[in-house]
């Protein structure tokens, strides 16, 4: 390949703060209630995160951990299973990263959530339930101690502690080779995607047919 790259950071370790958000079957509406995805770009969406269970209907703060000061600052999200399931809504992840999350760590994710966070170079790692639940309670007892996500060896640091977790082979690569931006990528390959295109023989038709019409 050759610097289509350059622009596009690899994500092969995270560390931070964490922040735990328990409950299973947390779904995108949860994470960004629809009322919110009523925007031209995402930016501001990270005020809007999980608004409907951190908020009664007057505005008034619920008990949430993303309501809470010691929590404020956290950048490593730790949930439960299935998290981020219901409608394929990018808004979800672009919510959570806005709010200030680099990695998430759970039970399990939602296909086309991991997908649209991987979109986002933040990575989905998976661990049993004994080990989210330990490191749930750790972070809730140690709310400005780091977790340390080395995505590259798939393993999760804290306290002391070590636990293998699990990256999706095609999730690791993308992020440790710095690929995961799909976008940059073609703009940063744009002279060899159009040198492959004007080699396609259905597109040359496709030219001669508009040009025909003109």
């Amino acid at each position: 390949m050759s610097d289509a790259t350059e622009d596009i950071p690899e994500v092969d370790y995270v560390e931070g703060t964490g922040i735990p958000i328990r409950g299973n079957d947390i779904d995108t509406d949860q994470i960004i209630p629809a009322r919110f995805m009523k925007v031209v770009t995402f930016d501001g969406l990270g005020e809007f995160a999980f608004f409907d269970v951190r908020f009664d209907d007057d505005d008034n703060q619920k008990d949430h951990p993303m309501n809470e000061e010691r929590f404020q600052d956290a950048n490593v999200m730790v949930v439960n299973n299935n998290f981020g399931c219901g409608s394929s809504r990018e808004h979800a992840p672009q919510a959570l990263m806005r709010w200030g999350i680099d990695a998430i760590i759970g039970e399990g994710f939602a296909e086309i959530f991991a997908g649209n966070c991987l979109a986002l170079g933040i990575p989905t790692v998976t661990a049993d339930h004994e080990t989210i639940n330990a490191l749930q309670q750790w972070v809730d007892d140690n709310p400005s101690k780091e977790i340390e996500v080395d995505v590259a060896a798939e393993t999760v640091r804290y306290g002391g502690n070590e636990a293998n977790v699990s990256v999706d082979d095609a999730q690791r690569q993308a992020l440790v080779e710095g690929i995961w931006d799909t976008t940059a990528l073609m703009k940063a390959n744009r002279n060899a995607i159009e040198e492959t295109a004007a080699q396609l023989p259905y597109l040359d038709q496709t030219r001669s047919d508009i040009e025909a019409d003109d």
